[in-house]
């Protein structure tokens, strides 16, 4: 039996990930296996974490003939035993598992002016303020009320041509 070290397309559409397995080269890309050696995922943000390989494992099959496909072969070379990449996939393993920073939002860009009539604005402050400071808001909505003339419209008269 010839075994060949592929990767299995797992995910959904447009986000997919691999499983790095051993299998039978006669078994299709994303058949039955016979074991599971680590994972890739190329949509992790750290390029140098987006692989987890099982290297005891994996450096078994190697040493009993089984063949790496072309991308496992670059990632065994890169993540390996005695890979070119090893240190660096460990500091961005440990950079993922580090908590997100979120910065403050900050101040509001736009807050919209509420225009509330004078009526309520004395009722809102009735119930919110002491009863000096409503007294004394009360008396300047009065001071202002009888300043203002008041303006009567007439009515216009109904002429009736019969």
């Amino acid at each position: 039996m010839a075994v060949v070290i592929r990767m299995k397309r797992m995910g959904r559409k447009n986000r997919e990930y691999y499983r790095i397995c051993a299998s039978d080269r006669r078994s299709p890309r994303d058949g039955r296996v016979i074991e599971e050696l680590g994972t890739y995922d190329p949509h992790v943000p750290e390029t140098d974490a987006r692989c987890t390989l099982d290297n005891a494992r994996a450096d078994y099959w190697l040493s009993v003939g089984a063949q790496p496909s072309t991308a496992v072969r670059v990632l065994i070379k890169k993540y390996g035993t005695n890979g070119t990449h090893v240190a660096k996939m460990e500091q961005a393993r440990a950079r993922l598992k580090l908590p997100k920073i979120v910065p403050d939002a900050g101040p509001p860009a736009f807050v919209p002016e509420v225009k509330v009539p004078e009526s309520e604005a004395v009722a809102a402050v009735a119930v919110a303020a002491p009863a000096e400071v409503v007294a004394e808001v009360a008396t300047e909505v009065v001071a202002e009320a009888a300043a203002e003339p008041a303006v009567v419209e007439a009515a216009p008269e109904e002429s009736k041509s019969e």
